[in-house]
């Protein structure tokens, strides 16, 4: 690993940029062709059920490709698959309205699926690898808030170019093919992933419990929250309008967090770090029904809540580079993503089951109790001076 040092070079501050706008520009066409295909489903007459079991491949994908970017990108290079990675995305998104039948649609997703999980992978290893490590938290706060902001643009976008017809898909297309660009100005600096030095997936589980955990936790909260937090604003007797926009609030905070906390983790024990964000975060879920009947205080709670709990993602990523480099670190930010897609696949159903159990608040107690789990496993490592 590189000498610790607090200031940037040129190669890095290029580096670094390559890698971020890369994952800013996939980061809008991924939130661009979620709700598109969505739509698309709709007027197709498709279920809510088949809706769901189609998108749903998408995190299948990135759990069954992306244990395996590591080796093929060692063999193939980082900067080579990346930018195959972004040809196979932009076509396969084009490929969705060229094909337009709910059965192609499935290899399709998978494929589509499988190329943002290998960009996704290789971004962050290579602005992991590229940070200076006293500086390795206020990068990865940087990186979170520009990939936040581009989940922003994507549905902002729809609204400008319509969902219907070409153009969306050409859109989605065309921004990739910007992503691509960064990159070529970038060759030259591309990591290396060397061909030995990875471990097996369950390795990193066991050795770094405190960064890949808080994926999982992040990917459960952050799906199941936002999924079901409209529906729990409804119950609340919220308009639909108005539970949206409990949605904007803590999407908003998860931006205004990540640089700030980020910084922090530079100077801080990043497992204290992780546990307090943890342990606020179980907490605001806990306060969430105390603002049941006051839209201003409910709003604030969500908007810190949300600001916080977004830093595990942050602070897991930086806390993994931090103890990883070279093959080992390529295969710990695999196992992070796909620590995050099990997330993404167990938190709706998780935190959406709890409010049935006991309608509404069941969704915030299901929440805390997630947050919990993470703080007693991370916690009793913490205190028992156990490493990660």
């Amino acid at each position: 690993m590189r000498a610790v040092t607090a200031e940037f070079g040129r190669a890095d501050v290029a580096s670094i940029a390559a890698a971020i706008a890369c994952v800013a520009v996939v980061g809008i066409g991924l939130s661009l062709s979620i709700p598109l295909l969505s739509l698309e489903m709709e007027r197709m007459g498709l279920s809510n059920t088949l809706i769901g079991i189609n998108t749903a491949v998408a995190g299948l994908a990135s759990i069954v490709v992306v244990p395996f970017v590591p080796r093929v990108a060692a063999r193939l290079g980082v900067l080579p698959l990346l930018l195959g990675a972004i040809a196979v995305a932009a076509v396969s998104l084009v490929g969705f309205r060229a094909l337009f039948g709910f059965l192609w649609w499935f290899p399709l997703r998978f494929t589509f699926s499988a190329a943002l999980g290998v960009l996704f992978v290789l971004s962050e290893f290579w602005i992991n690898q590229a940070a200076p490590p006293a500086r390795r938290g206020l990068v990865m706060g940087i990186y979170a808030t520009v990939l936040a902001l581009g989940f922003a643009v994507g549905p902002g976008l729809l609204g400008l170019v319509g969902t219907a017809g070409w153009a969306p898909y050409l859109a989605g297309a065309a921004l990739f093919g910007v992503g691509a660009l960064p990159l070529l100005l970038a060759r030259g600096l591309s990591p290396e992933i060397p061909h030995k030095g990875g471990k097996g997936f369950l390795s990193y589980l066991r050795v770094a419990p405190s960064a890949t955990l808080a994926a999982l936790v992040y990917g459960a909260v952050e799906t199941g929250g936002f999924a079901i937090l409209p529906i729990y604003g409804l119950r609340l007797g919220f308009t639909a309008e108005e539970a949206a926009g409990l949605v904007s609030l803590a999407a908003l905070g998860n931006v205004l967090f990540q640089i700030p906390v980020g910084l922090l983790s530079d100077h801080v024990d990043r497992r204290k770090v992780l546990l307090t964000a943890s342990g606020c975060g179980a907490l605001g879920a806990l306060l969430l029904p105390a603002g049941a009947g006051q839209p201003w205080l409910l709003g604030t709670i969500l908007l810190l809540w949300g600001g916080i709990a977004g830093t595990l993602y942050t602070v897991g990523l930086a806390h993994l580079g931090a103890r990883f480099d070279g093959a080992a670190l390529a295969g710990a930010n695999a196992a992070f993503l796909v620590l995050y897609n099990v997330g993404l696949v167990l938190g709706p159903p998780l935190v959406g089951g709890g409010m049935d159990l006991a309608s509404p608040h069941g969704f915030a107690w299901s929440l805390a109790g997630l947050f919990i789990a993470y703080l007693v496993v991370v916690g009793g490592r913490v205190m028992r001076a156990v490493p990660a």
